[in-house]
């Protein structure tokens, strides 16, 4: 496979100490390509599935809210298009002093703040803290939660890479991020 896995320190600048954070680096385009035009088509299908969707939702969740995070690929079934779509996934813990449910309210103003918009017709949970946002052309929903939920390899290892300190609480965010479109009909 032609995408490298690095450490996102080394893709976006330098990490907290003791923060991991995978992210993809997008592998050459046709254009860029160091490969032939028909030494490259056998790879197309397999470089069209990566993670770049999720590069903005990371630097807010890792920078601003100074969470450990960890991106994988994704195939999301989307209740909004109706659609099974490529798209990617941050899987992502961190603390708070304020207490889950205003560390959301505090993240999605965060979010905002950073210039994400309502995604519009978003379809989304905004009494459980799940609420889907667009920025430069991807969508993501962002879920905040408390506790273990997904039970994945991701949950464990970005949770194991966070320690609250006393009168702080853990909080976890899952996002998921897809090619910006128009909800399907009602």
């Amino acid at each position: 496979m032609r995408s490298l896995v690095l450490l996102a320190c080394a893709v976006l600048g330098s990490a907290t100490p003791g923060r991991t954070v995978a992210a993809t680096v997008p592998a050459p385009s046709a254009a860029t390509s160091p490969l032939p035009p028909a030494a490259a088509a056998p790879l197309r299908g397999r470089l069209a599935h990566d993670s770049t969707r999720c590069l903005a939702a990371l630097r807010f969740v890792r920078d601003t809210q100074r969470m450990s995070a960890e991106v994988e690929v994704d195939t999301v079934d989307d209740w909004r298009t109706r659609q099974r779509l490529e798209g990617c996934r941050i899987t992502a813990a961190g603390t708070t002093a304020l207490g889950v449910g205003a560390e959301a309210a505090r993240f999605f103003e965060r979010l905002r703040a950073h210039g994400w918009t309502r995604t519009p017709d978003s379809r989304d949970a905004p009494n459980e803290s799940s609420l889907r946002f667009r920025y430069a052309g991807t969508d993501c929903l962002f879920n905040v939660y408390e506790g273990a939920r997904l039970f994945t390899e991701a949950e464990f290892r970005v949770n194991d890479a966070v320690s609250p300190r006393a009168g702080e609480a853990r909080y976890q965010a899952l996002v998921q991020c897809l090619p910006a479109m128009d909800a399907a009909p009602r």
